[in-house]
């Protein structure tokens, strides 16, 4: 200040004060001692089993003396050397991306109708279709396989109806697998694709209409491209769940219509190997790995404007 009322007086410019240096906190050991007990956590619950999993798949087994101390690599060669694994990888492949396909077609749908319903009906349809995540899913399954028996529910309806003079056969089927899957798995894609509707402005929808679009236009260049995370998010998370089911494929699909989750199971249960059922699980987890880590990148640069927005 003394120096600015001199420079006025002498008539010398007045030189700027220095800038003054932002000194920014260091977070330090904070952020580490804060999330510690979801790490510790983390740790016990996932990743400790996991690589107990993993070492005991690297062991041998004898059927007198069961698992043996030395370390191999047989399990996972007998994997896959042999084509009846091929077949139950295959097969759950295609069952969780089926149960995917149909969780987005009725899903998607089914959230933004659920969106444009007032009050009370929205909540009250919303806790109709979120509601059997309260019941186990052995129960739903167990109501599935009621339903699709061959005295069930759904043939008795075609069988008066007269569509079909015999009973479909959808019990031990992949059909009905997906079916009840795909049922069981819904809910989850319509929190996800819920969550990203929430975001949506109604008003850059009206002005597409005034602008005059038709309504399935609208939906196409507006709507969608800004859901599209949510159907995704969802997308990863049934077919995560899907690839890895075991109570409904079990129940419904019998013990001739494995999945690599029940062939696990068997390994662990019937014939005690268990590093041969730990090798199919590892080779689950890792293969779930693969294809969600890679579709999702493949996405994230497809729609990156979308992501980034």
């Amino acid at each position: 200040m003394a120096e600015a009322a001199t420079a006025l007086v002498t008539g010398a410019p007045a030189r700027a004060a220095p800038p003054s240096k932002s000194v920014e906190p260091r977070a330090g050991s904070a952020p580490w001692l804060l999330s510690a007990p979801a790490l510790l956590l983390f740790l016990g619950l996932l990743v400790i089993p996991l690589a107990l999993t993993a070492v005991l798949s690297l062991h041998s087994f004898d059927g007198t003396r069961g698992v043996l101390p030395d370390f191999t690599a047989r399990n996972y060669l007998e994997v896959f050397s042999d084509p009846y694994y091929y077949e139950i990888f295959l097969r759950t492949a295609g069952l969780a991306l089926a149960v995917t396909l149909l969780s987005v077609l009725f899903g998607v749908p089914e959230t933004i109708i659920l969106s444009r319903m007032k009050a009370p009906w929205r909540g009250i349809f919303l806790v109709v279709i979120l509601g059997p995540l309260l019941v186990s899913v052995v129960v739903r399954t167990l109501g599935w396989a009621i339903l699709v028996g061959n005295n069930g529910l759904i043939n008795a309806g075609l069988q008066a109806l007269g569509l079909t003079d015999e009973p479909v056969r959808l019990l031990f089927t992949m059909t009905g697998v997906v079916i009840a899957l795909t049922h069981v798995l819904m809910p989850f894609m319509v929190i996800s694709v819920w969550a990203s509707l929430q975001k949506l402005d109604p008003q850059v929808e009206n002005a597409g209409l005034s602008f005059g679009a038709a309504p399935f236009t609208v939906f196409r260049r507006i709507i969608l491209p800004q859901i599209v995370p949510g159907i995704l998010s969802g997308a990863i998370i049934v077919f995560a769940l899907a690839a890895s089911a075991f109570a409904t494929p079990a129940i419904l699909g019998g013990r001739r219509l494995k999945v690599v989750a029940t062939a696990a199971y068997d390994e662990f249960l019937s014939t005690l190997n268990w590093p041969l059922g730990a090798s199919i699980a590892i080779l689950l987890l890792i293969a779930n790995v693969i294809v969600i880590a890679g579709f999702n990148r493949w996405l994230e640069r497809r729609y990156a404007q979308v992501f980034e927005g």
